[in-house]
């Protein structure tokens, strides 16, 4: 049984979940900005009718960008009810080969919803959080016995929600990824994208050289 998180690390940095399983304890902490900034998701209502606190929240765009965006998804979103007053929240999931925590449980639909803290793509999500999704809607949907077709994706410090269907190509990222998992027993090969490296926190053991851009300029 394979954690969300380590799914998604599979299909990001297979190097990296190699690590996390060898120091478990490292980097297990989370972050007070990053917890900070996960609570905004269910803080929506709020947040768009109080300007004091919308001005002192942890956002990465304007107070009136962030209001439109969260105008858009209100009148736009079949779901957006259950998104600003979910009906479960962290809920444990526990599926056939993936288990995790979901932010948000939607009833209806019948739906898991993720909350990221960093920044997202210009369209859709990135694989990483792909590949999160999905195992938390198949473990849902596992879990349920019913069927789940879409997902959602949070970037609350952006104002930004992201409905994903369960395409066939999501879920072929997603068993590609589970394979990985499943067949790490010493450290994969380091990733040629050095961009990754930048914010991991085992790049001073991984034996990857980062180097600012401005290093490389001198």
């Amino acid at each position: 049984m394979h954690a969300f998180r380590d799914v998604a690390t599979a299909a990001y940095c297979p190097r990296k979940l190699y690590y996390r399983r060898r120091d478990p304890d490292v980097g297990e902490s989370i972050p007070d900005r990053v917890r900070d900034r996960r609570e905004l998701a269910f803080e929506y209502d709020r947040l768009v009718t109080d300007d004091a606190a919308l001005r002192a929240a942890p956002i990465e765009v304007t107070p009136t960008t962030f209001r439109s965006r969260i105008g858009c998804h209100r009148a736009g979103l079949d779901a957006w009810d259950e998104l600003a007053d979910p009906p479960a929240s962290d809920v444990v999931l526990e599926g056939k080969d993936a288990r995790g925590i979901a932010h948000k449980v939607l009833e209806t639909p019948l739906a898991p919803s993720l909350v990221f803290t960093g920044r997202p793509p210009e369209q859709g999500v990135w694989e990483p959080q792909s590949v999160r999704l999905v195992a938390a809607a198949l473990a849902l949907s596992w879990e349920r016995e019913r069927s789940v077709e879409r997902a959602f994706a949070e970037y609350p410090a952006y104002g930004v929600i992201r409905e994903i269907e369960l395409s066939a190509r999501r879920r072929s990222q997603y068993r590609a990824a589970l394979r990985t998992a499943e067949s790490i027993d010493g450290p994969p090969k380091r990733t040629e994208n050095r961009e990754k490296c930048q914010a991991c926190e085992y790049r001073e053991g991984c034996g990857v050289k980062t180097r600012s851009l401005r290093t490389l300029l001198g």
